[in-house]
Order: C-alpha cells, then structure tokens, then sequence
C-alpha cells in the first residue's frame, strides 16, 4: 500500500516538519509505503508527480492552512489539523488502510467532516482557518492603499472647508488615486478567499462577487455599503452555497463545467440576491433609522454623543457604522459646528494606533505576522485611516472590537469636554498638524489616552498567541536569498541537502552539557546554561546573548512541549555557533504550547551573521530527532556527561 501526505502548520518551520517525521515513522513501523510533501515556510518541498498520485491508495492532509485538493479527485483523503499529524499519526494512517476514508468527489470537495475541522476539534476550528485565509490575502490591499493615501495626504494634501483635498491635476492625486484603487478590492478580496478557503476554486468568483455587493450599498439603497463585515458574512455564505452545489450529483458530461461555469454562476447569482434582498436592504434601514436618531441627540447630552459617534467610528473601522457617524460629523461642518467632528476625528485615529501600541507593549499577545501589521497600523493611524485595524479585528474580533470601542470612547469624551473642534471631514494627528484642528493640544491628548486605554485594554483581553515554536524571528523585510536557504528537518526517505555541520555534537562538548539542572526558574535555567557557553569563551557579553534570549521568549514560548524547550539567540555577541544542553529532572515551567515543563532544555546560540541559515539547521536535527519518544527518554534518564554527549552524537 502506498499513501501519500502533506503536512503545513501556519509559520511552516518547526511543527510542518515535526508531523512529517512522525507521519513517516508510523508509517515505517506499520510497513506501508510513504511520500510526505511539506508545505513550509519556503514553499512546496518533495512534491508529488502525477505518477504518485496515480499510485497512491489514499492521501492525508495534516494542515492548519488551507491545502488544494484538486489533485487528489477519486483518492480516499482524510484531512485534519497539523497538530494531529504529531499526536497521532498511527490512528491517520489506519484510516487509510482500514477504509475509513471517504473518497474526495471532485475538485475542491472535502473528503469527510474533518475536512470542515482541520484542527480536529482541539486547533483552529473551520470558522477560523476560513477566516484566517481570506485576511491573509486582504492585508496588502489594507497596506498598500492605507500607505499612499497617507504619503498623498501628507506631501499633496491643502485644508479646505470641505476637508483635506488634493488638487486634482497633482501627481499626488494619482497616487490617492491608486491607494484608493487598492482599498476597493479589500473587501471583495476578503469574501473571495474566504469562499475559496471553504469550496475552493470554484467559490472565488461568487465570493469576490458578493464582496463587492457588501462594498457598494447602490445594490440595496444604502449610501454605505457593509464594509468588512458584510465581506466576511458574503465570502461565507458564498463559500458554502458553491459548496453545497458542488455536492449535487449529476451526470458525469456536466461534470467538467461545474468548476467554470455552473458553481461559479449559481453560487454568484444566489449569493447577490441574498446580499440584494434579504441581508443588504434591512441594514441600510437601521443606518437610516441611526442617522436620524443621532441628528436627534445633538442638543441634549454632548458627552453620551461623543460615547455613542466614538464607539460607532471604532465598531467596523471605515464600514457602515463607522461611515453613518462620519457623514453625521460632516453634516455638521456644513452647518458650522465643528465640534462634533473633533471627536470624531480622535476615534478615527485610536483603533489602528491603539493596536500598534498594544503589539509594541506586549509582542506575545500577538503572532509574528501581527506584530509586522501593527507598525503598519500605527501608520495609518498618524494619518487618519482607521482600516488599518482592520486585519486584528477580523483575526479575533471578540476581543479587538471591544477594546478599540473602549479607547475611541474615551479619546472622543476628552475631545468633546475640551471643546476640540475640526474643520475638515477627516481625522488622526495629521488634521493637526495641518491646522485644522481648534485646541490641538487637547486633540493630541485625547488620541494618545484613547490609544493607550485601547492598546491596555486589549493586551489584557487577548490570550499569548499560539506561536509556533520557530528558531527564526520573523523579520520585517525578509531577503530573498534567507528566504530560499531556510530548509525543513529531513524526513526518512526523502532527499536532503548536504549542509555544514551535519551533526550535533560538532557544536557542543561535555563542558556545554550540564545533567542535573539545578535552577528553579526559566529565567535562572536560561543563566545556568549561558553560565556554561560563557566559561567555553564562545561568548563576547554574557548579558547580551541573555537579552536576546529573553526578547525571544517574549514574543512567544520556546517550549515547543513533550518536556522541550529551545531557547536560543542570534547575537553579535556570540562567536560560533554552539549548543547547550541542560536536563531538569523535575521540569520548570516554560509556558509550553502543550502544558507540560521542560525537563530537556536545548540553548541555541549562533552568531548574527547566521541569520537565516545556521539556526534552522540545527533546529532541522533536533526536530527530527525529538519526536523519537524512546530517544526523549534516554536523555531523562542520563546520569553522566559522558552518557550525554553520546546521545547527541546520535542527532545528525
């Protein structure tokens, strides 16, 4: 029997691999013919031909990431989260082979319920991974147009009564222009790669389709559209109307256009007339109804007004709600009653600012992908895009939402009670800056209290991230030639690149191993073993590589769990690359991704010229050597350097 498997895991370095060596064990153990292709951090690695895939008596997929299936129409196919593929690859592999797999139908259909769950109940549920894939590809629209409407503003932009302008024949209002251009297709993208994630190919079109429809409240009588949030409500109900018409069994000469034509069709049509009649139109009367109600409020309590015009500005960033408070502050501007819009002006600013500072005051609260889109964010806030919290809103909206509700709440009360007005229909520092704004002063005040009560408010709502354990901090422009030479564990069977230091022990000795941990924190476990890698002088300042450890650990555990840790550094401090190895009998507590202590802690320590090269390589050897559960024990069970660094003389 052969099987074929495809292991991902969203930062695709450690836990990719980690199910691959653990899928290709099992498998030799039970006797049964493997090929694994891993979908890491640099790509599609051992790919398969159509000649293994003609052969294959049933594949597993063993992803947090959305996988194509179109390859395997006809083939049993069993799909699951990646964290199943490390736990349990025996029980996937049995499914396989006992027959226990439902036959994947046709391009892009899910083989069984897992394919719905691909965490398997204890990851990232359907909902999420859906989600996740549709703001992955939105985020460089946000970016891209967030950022030159800001250079626009800045360099081209004059303060008119009507709001900052930029004059028409300028060069800068080409480049508005095409930052404007880049923000109409966020929400469709969004909708499409969400029904993409969910049916596959054939669920972009209608996706994209019903996108569009949220984005433009023409369809439905509304001067606003649905913004984000209608994007996300199209690309779901997008995604599983092309799902369900996908499983309706026809006759096999229609087969070949369902994909093209027929999927993307219906899918489209029914997906507009939902959007069109029944979802669209009852929106557009509520914001009518608020609109009115607001106009109503004005003379009675101008402090319950700011609370309301700043929680609206934050609850859907640049969408609907967001836009109805927005033309309400420009109708007054009309009228001569700048002080409405000064408020607004704070609350526009405070979500993409506060979540900035929240990403800069506790890195762990957020992955590596969001600590980058927060600098982003804070961007975008200086010059008054609120979009640009958009992407933490849509990734965890029970949390962000509240939080950025909160901090514009507050900034918008501190601006209405020290008669900040502004006289233009925009907002964030740069209306300050500019002169359009009365008492700056206190406009500034009231954005940054706004921003920090946002950034504290969600750094202690938001849960740590689950950051995958990666030897590599994630960089803000990563080069391209680090990108291509970041190289996955080798897995049994599979080609494997010769590499410098192909083996462990070349980067320790016995002076580096230390068998009977004697500290009793993670802080103190990391000082005794940098106390060892100081007295082998392979260290320039002992108190920088400490402070390079400790950032690390700051964005996220190096407790990669089964009772391991790896913490590591790359420092100018650090001479050669170099392991120490320390064994605690009793754990330490390391925030572990599985909850156990560590008992066998890995320090990792190259030089910052390594970079992208020597660190994951010798996370490579011990990924691969670790999942071995009888080798984990070994080194429990050592009593003598000596029995140590025989061991890891093993790990090659």
């Amino acid at each position: 029997m052969k099987i074929l498997a495809i292991t991902s895991c969203p930062n695709g370095i450690a836990h990719t691999y980690m199910a691959a060596e653990n899928l290709q064990k099992a498998a030799d153990a039970m006797g049964i013919d493997i090929k694994i292709e891993t979908q890491g951090s640099i790509g599609v690695e051992n790919e398969f031909t159509q000649a293994d895939i003609d052969a294959a008596d049933g594949v597993i997929i063993a992803a947090d990431k959305t996988v194509n299936k179109e390859r395997f129409v006809g083939k049993p196919l069993v799909a699951v989260g990646v964290q199943q593929g490390i736990n349990a690859p025996e029980t996937l592999i049995r499914r396989i082979v006992d027959g226990q797999a439902s036959v994947h139908e046709e391009s892009g259909q899910r083989s069984n319920e897992d394919a719905g769950n691909a965490a398997g109940g204890k990851g990232q549920n359907a909902f999420y991974r859906h989600l996740m894939n549709g703001v992955s590809y939105m985020i460089p629209f946000i970016v891209i147009g967030g950022l030159l409407i800001a250079i626009s503003l800045t360099l081209g932009g004059t303060s008119t009564p009507e709001g900052i302008q930029i004059p028409e024949d300028s060069f800068w209002k080409t480049i508005e222009n095409i930052g404007a251009a880049s923000f109409s297709f966020m929400v469709p993208i969004l909708a499409g790669f969400i029904a993409m994630s969910i049916a596959d190919r054939p669920g972009l079109a209608p996706g994209m389709v019903g996108g569009y429809i949220a984005m433009n409240g023409s369809f439905y009588g509304s001067e606003a559209g649905a913004g984000f949030l209608g994007g996300i409500i199209a690309g779901f109900l997008a995604g599983y109307i092309a799902l369900w018409i996908k499983k309706i069994k026809v006759p096999s000469v229609v087969q070949p256009i369902m994909p093209i034509i027929v999927i993307p069709v219906l899918a489209s049509l029914a997906v507009g007339l939902i959007f069109v009649t029944i979802v669209g139109a009852p929106v557009a009367q509520i914001f009518e109804s608020l609109t009115t109600w607001l106009q109503d409020m004005q003379g009675t309590s101008s402090i319950l007004l700011a609370l309301i015009l700043g929680g609206m500005i934050a609850f859907d960033m640049g969408g609907p709600v967001n836009k109805v408070a927005f033309l309400f502050g420009s109708a007054m501007i009309a009228e001569g009653n700048y002080e409405i819009m000064g408020p607004i002006a704070v609350a526009i600013a405070v979500p993409p600012i506060g979540m900035g500072i929240a990403t800069f005051l506790n890195r762990r609260k957020f992955a590596a992908t969001e600590v980058e889109t927060g600098k982003a964010s804070f961007t975008m806030g200086l010059f008054g895009i609120t979009e640009g919290a958009i992407p933490f809103a849509a990734q965890d909206p029970f949390r962000v939402i509240p939080s950025n509700m909160i901090g514009a709440m507050v900034g918008a009360v501190i601006a209405m009670m020290s008669g900040v007005g502004d006289r233009v229909a925009h907002g964030g520092p740069i209306v300050g800056v500019l002169g359009a704004v009365d008492n700056v002063l206190m406009f500034f005040v009231a954005i940054i209290v706004g921003s920090f009560v946002t950034a504290i408010t969600v750094n202690l709502l938001k849960k740590e991230a689950a950051v995958e354990p990666a030897l590599a901090e994630v960089p803000t422009q990563p080069a391209a030639e680090e990108t291509v030479k970041e190289e996955k564990p080798a897995v049994k069977g599979q080609p494997q690149p010769e590499e410098e230091n192909a083996d462990l022990h070349s980067l320790t000795n016995k002076n580096l191993i230390q068998v009977n941990v004697k500290a009793e924190s993670k802080e103190q476990t990391i000082d005794e073993l940098i106390d060892l890698l100081a007295a082998e002088n392979v260290l320039t300042s002992r108190a920088d590589v400490k402070e390079a450890i400790l950032e690390r650990e700051a964005e996220g555990s190096t407790g990669i769990g089964m009772n391991i840790a790896i913490p590591h550094a790359k420092s100018t401090a650090v001479k050669e690359p170099r392991v120490a190895f320390g064994v605690k009998r009793d754990g330490v507590d390391w925030n572990s991704l599985d909850g156990t202590e560590a008992k066998l802690i890995f320090m990792i320590v190259v030089p910052k010229e390594s970079e992208g090269t020597q660190h994951l390589k010798i996370l490579q050897m011990l990924s691969r050597k670790l999942m071995d559960d009888q080798y984990r024990e070994q080194l429990l069970q050592v009593t003598s350097t000596d029995e140590a660094y025989q061991l890891l003389k093993e790990v090659k």
